[in-house]
């Protein structure tokens, strides 16, 4: 799999299906309540494709074409490389989720398009989703994941996604320095989102220094109080003195301009794409001697999460099923450095 992000070639959306392998891209449309939605299906060879809603206010459909392509072939990549008897699937709709004031008939039409879909097709929450929308979602159909606790869903998937995180990053220190203690490294954790403030929460509790950045004041305001941790801003961001960085925002911080200050060992974040050319910065990271933990592997605690909810949800089985993250992980190192590839390589391999 490569991050480089594909383009459309003259509209040609086959001959980019084709170049993706993907197997379907089902285009919703409904008047009434102004939902446009696109699901794509890249590989349903392990089972039915899951993958979250992702509801954003893309500059055009060209975008949002390519972003669902992108992401529903990562979701594969997630699945397989977490044992998981799943394929790969996402969905976007085009538009404002903010804006969007009463959001049940939205959500209900577009449930009844996924129903649709015969089964090929699970959504869940993502970007600009939440676990309201998808119950929405169930009142049409029951391929979704996510739904309210109270429901018997697996709700807000947040903290089992930051315990992935967390034990990748704590394979990647025993790889690094033969130790998985992280007790006493300067972790900066760039993104305190629901994610990131889970992931903060285990590194504080095992005794780790931990410095936050983060775009909202009100947020890195809060879990400084909360946790007792160091803000960095983000402008100085890889000028700050770390062991680990732990990118859970954006993607792409990864880069010609950020490879060259960091002062870690370690990369283990939340954060999908983190990479901005896959081979090129792989490699460069390697060069610096800095080891990084493929994104898609330790952030899967998510997709195990709604897996989880599809078999009948339990939290314990859910946190349970996620360690195999930390062994995956030891091996993925294992099979990089012994054939001379990046650690992103090796864990597309072992997918």
């Amino acid at each position: 799999m490569s991050n480089n992000t594909p383009q459309l070639t003259n509209g040609e959306i086959f001959t980019t299906m084709r170049e993706m392998e993907h197997e379907q891209l089902v285009f919703c449309n409904d008047k009434e309540t102004g939902l446009k939605a696109i699901v794509a299906i890249h590989n349903t060879t392990l089972g039915p494709a899951l993958g979250g809603t992702r509801f954003w206010n893309y500059q055009n459909e060209d975008e949002a074409i390519i972003d669902v392509l992108r992401l529903s072939r990562g979701m594969t990549y997630k699945a397989a490389i977490s044992g998981l008897n799943l394929g790969g699937g996402k969905a976007v709709i085009i538009g404002d989720s903010k804006a969007l004031t009463n959001r049940e008939p939205l959500f209900r039409r577009y449930g009844k398009f996924v129903n649709g879909l015969g089964g090929r097709y699970i959504t869940a929450e993502d970007v600009g989703t939440s676990t309201g929308d998808m119950e929405y979602i169930g009142m049409e159909t029951e391929s979704v994941a996510g739904k309210p606790e109270q429901l018997g869903g697996g709700g807000d998937p947040s903290p089992v996604t930051a315990y992935g995180v967390y034990l990748g990053m704590r394979a990647a220190a025993k790889y690094a320095n033969g130790t998985d203690s992280l007790s006493g490294k300067r972790v900066l954790v760039q993104g305190v989102g629901h994610v990131g403030q889970h992931l903060v929460k285990h590194l504080v509790q095992e005794g780790a220094t931990v410095m936050i950045a983060d775009i909202s004041e009100e947020r890195t305001s809060a879990v400084a109080k909360e946790f007792g941790v160091e803000v960095v801003s983000t402008a100085s961001i890889f000028d700050t003195q770390m062991d680990i960085y732990a990118p859970c925002a954006l993607g792409a911080t990864i880069n010609d301009e950020t490879i060259g200050k960091l002062t870690c060992n370690i990369i283990a974040g939340a954060a999908n794409n983190q990479l901005k050319e896959e081979e090129k910065h792989g490699r460069a990271l390697i060069e610096r001697g800095i080891v990084y933990a493929p994104d898609y592997l330790i952030n899967a605690g998510g997709l195990i999460n709604c897996y989880v909810e599809l078999e009948g949800y339990n939290r314990e089985r859910a946190l349970q099923k996620t360690e195999i993250i930390y062994q995956r992980a030891l091996e993925i190192f294992a099979v990089a450095a012994s054939n001379n590839i990046t650690t992103q390589a090796a864990a597309n391999r072992v997918a």
